[in-house]
């Protein structure tokens, strides 16, 4: 019997070293959460984080909201990632200050937060944020449309297409940066729609899709007509801006700025929809974030932000087919080499 009892027990422990051995070797998971996932900024951020994952054997898991600005989608997204035993969390959030209690419970709960492209609000609500130096792509198309247009500058009317009700923080960053280098008086940097310059038409959301943008365009022609000079929160806003100016003959009378560096927006600063864009690198954002949740898991080790800042810097540069001089720029033949979408 004591032969019997001493195989057994010999025989659990094998099963036991088994387990943990088989438990040692399951790859670590790490989830994504975008905004949505039609948006091409958004498809190419997965694109990065799966490539990302796949070299670096990790599990990814990828949620997204249905649409750009549905937050309720990502709180589950995140509570799907605590109880799968993530190690991290990536997520460009859709409401920067509403997402934060979510956050707070996923770091409580050990993992990593890394937000992407989209700082939250606190920022310090995140471990650490990957992101695009929005302030600085605004304040690079603000500077090239102000010499763009030179002496009218003073006298332009000015439509600015936002993102969503909820001013996160990533389009209000956008829309002072753009508003700085035009030489407009920001008043509080944290807030869109408060300043007094008689050169701004108005603000309209977008939902940062193309028909957002053409509705958007539409309410603030029928405001004033006059507009010559339009600020649009990414490409796909700024593309249905512009199939509203085009239908009512104006599309040469007004100059399109805008943000993000897709394919189809990089297309359209060569087809002259676009005056000017700058171009963020999603791609790179994901996978920096991906391997950032490794070295956190493996040494306890956070990210730390670029010089300067308190992001760290994935990358902006303007595009333009009409480089003025002064602000630094490519021109849309070579950013189609490294655009997304």
């Amino acid at each position: 019997m004591r032969h019997l009892f001493a195989s057994a027990a010999v025989g659990a422990l094998g099963v036991l070293a088994l387990a943990g051995s088989a438990s040692a070797q399951s790859p670590m998971t790490v989830c994504l959460i975008t905004k949505t996932d039609t948006n091409p900024f958004f498809v190419k951020m997965k694109e990065g984080a799966e490539a990302k994952a796949k070299e670096l054997g990790i599990n990814l898991q990828s949620y997204a909201g249905r649409v750009d600005g549905d937050s309720d989608s990502q709180v589950q997204a995140i509570e799907s990632c605590i109880a799968a035993g993530a190690k991290g969390i990536l997520i460009a959030a859709s409401d920067t200050k509403g997402i934060v209690p979510a956050i707070t419970k996923a770091r409580d709960a050990g993992l990593i937060t890394i937000a992407l492209d989209t700082p939250l609000e606190p920022l310090n609500a995140a471990d650490a944020t990957f992101a695009t130096d929005n302030y600085e792509a605004g304040v690079l198309i603000g500077q090239w449309a102000k010499a763009k247009m030179g002496n009218e500058a003073a006298d332009a009317k000015i439509a600015f297409l936002d993102l969503t009700p909820q001013q996160p923080s990533v389009a209000v960053l956008r829309d002072q940066g753009f508003m700085e280098g035009f030489g407009i008086d920001v008043k509080n940097k944290d807030v869109v729609g408060d300043e007094s310059d008689a050169r701004i038409v108005g603000h309209d959301i977008t939902n940062g899709n193309e028909e957002g943008g053409r509705q958007a365009m539409e309410n603030l022609l029928q405001k004033d007509p006059t507009i010559n000079l339009v600020y649009t929160i990414n490409e796909p806003a700024a593309a249905g801006a512009y199939e509203a100016l085009k239908a009512l003959g104006l599309a040469d009378k007004v100059t399109i700025v805008s943000v993000d560096g897709g394919c189809p927006g990089i297309a359209n600063v060569k087809d002259g929809v676009i005056g000017a864009t700058s171009m963020q690198y999603p791609l790179k954002m994901a996978a920096m974030g991906v391997e950032a949740v490794k070295t956190f898991a493996e040494s306890g080790k956070k990210p730390e932000a670029s010089a300067g800042l308190e992001i760290t810097n994935t990358g902006v540069d303007l595009v333009t087919d009409a480089p003025v001089d002064g602000v630094k720029s490519m021109d849309s033949a070579t950013a189609a080499k490294a655009c997304w979408g």
